[in-house]
């Protein structure tokens, strides 16, 4: 089965294109169309899943036999990711078709890939409505009903981070849905990891870190049992690093400051960090009270008197703040202000409340 995946990823990688469809007699898009499916078939066997087992079946042997398709495909992100590419390719023949009779004729197949391919990106976050597979699914639902082919609404449900029993979801894992479960913790951490650097730039490492984890799991060098310990070991670091405004009697804007002015430089005594608080304290309060109005982005004069306070807030940082590290500094507290305040009030900040 090995050898036949390997063969299915090779005859992808040689042959996939993207972009847009030439102009084409709807028979010769049949055919390609035709061809197109075969492949995926061909693909879906090689990783142990029929592609018959998830056509013309309803209700609850349809939920089943998606978990199950979907467990074998997201055992690795190459699998999967090939997987995602082929289904779009055919969802894009699919819809140039219509409305061929061969649309019709291969309406079923198509349900079944599309749906597949949602069950796999929902493990990641919701669905891009906008997306070719969204608009396929519209058209199959207009061509052949959806009735059939319901899935429970837990199905597309993702782990809410904050919310998450460990112990539940090892029973889970325990269970056999393995890669499931760790693809569905996989994606809950990636979009806390985002959300924390959007609020805090100076969190990257978290993306780094959680980038060489998938790479070890991706390459082999870690099994799925392995590759789910270390989620849940970095999913717990995640909630403790969200709880650090808190124990640093910050608010997490005042954090985002205070980690700019303090990392990767200048180290620091205690005595020296509480005088940077009491400047972060102090910045923040002028700039919103006085200086990030409407619109200040837009004019010269709004954002020069945004510099200024900056510059002049920064001077009372304690002596630790040479030249250089003090002119560093103004720059990345100047960029951060103007990537996440839009003035009037309005913040990225705000948003996350």
């Amino acid at each position: 089965m090995f050898r036949d995946l390997q063969k299915a990823l090779a005859i992808y990688a040689a042959g996939s294109s993207e972009g847009e469809l030439p102009v084409a007699d709807k028979d010769v898009q049949a055919e390609e169309l035709k061809v197109k499916i075969e492949e995926v078939r061909a693909f879906l066997a090689a990783s142990g899943v029929e592609l018959d087992s998830l056509v013309g079946v309803s209700k609850f042997a349809w939920i089943i036999a998606l978990e199950g398709a979907r467990e074998k495909l997201v055992v690795n992100d190459l699998v999967k990711n090939t997987y995602l590419h082929l289904a779009a390719e055919a969802a894009r023949l699919w819809k140039a078709l219509k409305p061929h009779p061969a649309a019709a004729e291969s309406g079923e197949e198509m349900w079944a890939l599309v749906r597949l391919a949602q069950a796999i990106r929902s493990l990641s976050g919701p669905v891009d409505v906008s997306s070719v597979m969204a608009e396929v699914e519209q058209l199959l639902e207009q061509s052949i009903g959806a009735e059939p082919y319901v899935i429970d609404a837990s199905e597309s449900e993702r782990i809410d981070l904050s919310e998450i029993d460990f112990e539940a979801l090892a029973e889970k894992f325990g269970q056999g849905k393995k890669n499931t479960t760790a693809q569905k913790l996989r994606g809950a951490i990636a979009m806390k990891v985002a959300e924390l650097i959007r609020l805090n730039p100076t969190r990257i490492d978290y993306a780094e870190k959680l980038k060489e984890m998938i790479d070890r799991y991706n390459e082999g060098s870690s099994n799925i049992e392995e590759f789910f310990e270390q989620l849940k070991l970095f999913a717990q670091e995640l909630t403790e690093e969200e709880q650090r405004a808190v124990s640093e009697n910050f608010t997490e804007e005042e954090l985002a400051l205070f980690d700019l002015l303090t990392k990767p430089e200048p180290e620091l005594t205690k005595a020296q960090e509480a005088e940077v608080k009491k400047v972060v304290r102090e910045l923040l309060a002028k700039l919103k009270q006085e200086l990030l109005v409407l619109d200040w982005k837009k004019r010269q004069q709004t954002r020069a008197a945004v510099q200024v306070a900056i510059e002049e807030n920064l001077d009372q940082l304690p002596d630790a703040y040479d030249a250089e590290i003090y002119r560093k500094k103004c720059s990345r507290i100047f960029e951060h202000v103007f990537e996440s305040y839009q003035g009037d009030g309005r913040s990225i900040y705000g948003e996350a409340a």
